[in-house]
């Protein structure tokens, strides 16, 4: 297990670099002037060309680079470019509490909607129950996020005003209750059918069968046999959509106003902020092997058989 866990950080790292280093590239591919950016539309081309030295856009791509990695080094992710005098750092430390709170309410959205209805859906095949819970899978499937959340915005907030329109405010719950139930419906609607194809096949299985006939109760079987092995799959999409959800959900946060990492990347983006560019793509690629390491070692510490396979 050891020499696992060192190759999976291992490939954690160069993951990271990777795609850092492909967001660094990218940004000095695009056909805008970071100096003019800056400067603005009106700038003199002496004023252009001395933000130029200043930011250090007068090197070469691959001496920006180096300086780059060697900041990189010793925790130092630069200045942003249009945000004068402020550390990207410092911007991603406060855009990414809200962020955090976002993905963690979409994700406690897909569990509590999603699980129990697959389960119950599951349990009752074909029938009232059922048939509701694949009706309401279909629509939350089919909903797109940024209409589903104009919607709510209209008839919740404006018309009704039980929820504030934008922004955040305190508590910070309340303002994030329709953002993330926006974020969270459409997972929950997949896991409701995942879990339900999952735990019929489990039903099916022979040793559900025998611990019926052993006299098993019904609730012991569910919660020693079934539930542990229909949230293997949901383990693992459980902890992607974490990881999705923490690198910036950019139409949900545009949508409903919240200053996360997804809007930070989108305002950097439309300015050529290229220090601020790599710095939240970095976050987004940390979430997400981060993450995929989690549901690696939850599958372990879950099916035995993962355990005995990984410790050979």
């Amino acid at each position: 297990m050891i020499g696992w866990v060192a190759r999976r950080f291992a490939q954690m790292v160069l993951v990271v670099f990777g795609v850092v280093t492909l967001a660094f590239v990218f940004a000095y591919l695009v056909p805008a002037n970071p100096a003019r950016m800056v400067a603005g539309p009106q700038a003199s081309p002496q004023a252009v060309a001395s933000i130029a030295r200043q930011l250090g856009l007068d090197r070469s791509v691959w001496s920006q680079y180096l300086s780059f990695l060697g900041r990189l080094l010793h925790g130092n992710l630069g200045v942003s470019f249009v945000l004068q005098g402020r550390t990207v750092a410092s911007e991603i430390a406060t855009a990414l509490p809200y962020t955090a709170a976002l993905a963690l309410g979409g994700v406690l959205w897909e569990i509590v909607l999603g699980i129990p209805v697959g389960v119950i859906a599951a349990y009752r095949p074909r029938s009232v129950i059922d048939r509701v819970a694949t009706f309401g899978a279909l629509l939350g499937l089919s909903a797109p996020p940024f209409w589903l959340g104009l919607m709510l915005i209209y008839f919740l907030a404006y018309k009704v005003s039980l929820f504030p329109i934008n922004g955040v405010g305190h508590p910070l719950i309340w303002y994030l209750i329709l953002p993330s139930f926006t974020l969270g419906v459409g997972g929950a609607a997949f896991y409701s059918r995942m879990v339900r194809t999952t735990v019929r096949q489990v039903l099916r299985s022979p040793f559900i069968e025998f611990a019926r006939l052993k006299g098993m109760p019904e609730r012991t079987i569910l919660g020693r046999h079934v539930i542990r092995h229909a949230l293997l799959p949901v383990v693992t999409m459980l902890g992607m959509d974490l990881g999705y959800f923490l690198g910036g959900v950019l139409i949900i946060e545009s949508i409903f106003g919240i200053p996360g990492v997804g809007q930070l990347a989108y305002a950097s983006i439309a300015t050529i902020d290229i220090p601020m560019i790599t710095g939240t793509v970095m976050v987004a690629a940390v979430f997400m092997v981060l993450m995929n390491f989690i549901v690696d070692v939850t599958y372990t510490l879950i099916d035995p058989r993962v355990r005995l396979r990984r410790g050979r």
